[in-house]
């Protein structure tokens, strides 16, 4: 990548852990350790904060970090992440898990679907029905909740009805001209009906009113029915990411806390 290229990288990935604050952050050497309590990976993780920054004596700083809090040590490794990191941890044992795409579009006019409501705060109804359709267990309900509410970028919170009942939710962050989106999440039993890109245009619609001239998302590369959608609608790769793990992380007991989900 250019350094133009890794600029943009890095505002991107600022706006993500914006968008999805940790509880806790500890900066070090140009990297950060993103800490809450075990849920998500994004949020419970080490992540390079500047291009090409050291990775001496960051992964045995982590692991004493989080070892103190009672977590696994994960590393999420963006193009920020010198290569050499990536090699270390492949030879210590970390796993390689989870490669994920951050895409990327360009905002054009959309009509908002009528079905789908957006309010500028989570509801308690919208926080228990995204975390019901996300399959997110009870022990973390509190936790996600908490992280929802903690963000202070503008936010959409949409629902999608269907006949009374909410079918679909989604989550639109805005900062700095460009409106991002998590957890466009669909109930099981209503997927592949359409719903998911209903959902993503009316978020695209109010980015764009709200003065967005760009969207982005992450994606796991695996997931191919989500990347079709979001190809039709004109995101774009523009640069991927994965983990490192260690490898017994979703062996451990169930009294180990770290939600498989992203």
């Amino acid at each position: 990548m250019t350094l133009l290229d890794l600029a943009t990288v890095r505002a991107f990935e600022q706006r993500s852990f914006n968008a999805w604050p940790a509880r806790e952050t500890v900066f070090f050497n140009g990297w950060l350790f993103r800490m809450s309590g075990g849920y998500t990976k994004r949020a419970n993780s080490v992540n390079a904060a500047e291009a090409g920054a050291s990775f001496e004596g960051v992964r045995g700083a982590a692991e004493t970090f989080y070892a103190q809090h009672g977590l696994p040590t994960v590393f999420r490794l963006s193009p920020l992440a010198p290569p050499e990191a990536d090699r270390e941890l492949a030879d210590a044992g970390y796993a390689f898990f989870d490669p994920t795409q951050v895409a990327r579009a360009t905002l054009s006019a959309a009509a908002p679907h009528a079905s789908v409501n957006i309010s500028a705060a989570p509801s308690a109804d919208w926080l228990d029905g995204i975390a019901a359709a996300n399959g997110i267990a009870s022990t973390n309900h509190e936790l996600h909740h908490a992280m929802v509410r903690s963000i202070t970028m503008p936010s959409a919170f949409a629902t999608l009805q269907d006949h009374g009942e909410a079918i679909g939710f989604g989550l639109a962050v805005l900062e700095r001209g460009a409106v991002g989106f998590y957890d466009i999440v669909v109930a099981p039993h209503r997927r592949r009906q359409g719903h998911g890109r209903m959902l993503t245009c009316a978020l695209m619609q109010w980015g764009r009113t709200k003065g967005a001239e760009s969207a982005y998302l992450q994606v796991r590369e695996q997931n191919e029915v989500a990347r079709r959608l979001y190809a039709q609608l004109g995101f774009e790769d523009f640069y991927g990411y994965h983990y490192r793990v260690p490898d017994n992380l979703f062996a451990r007991p169930a009294s180990v806390p770290l939600a498989k989900k992203d």
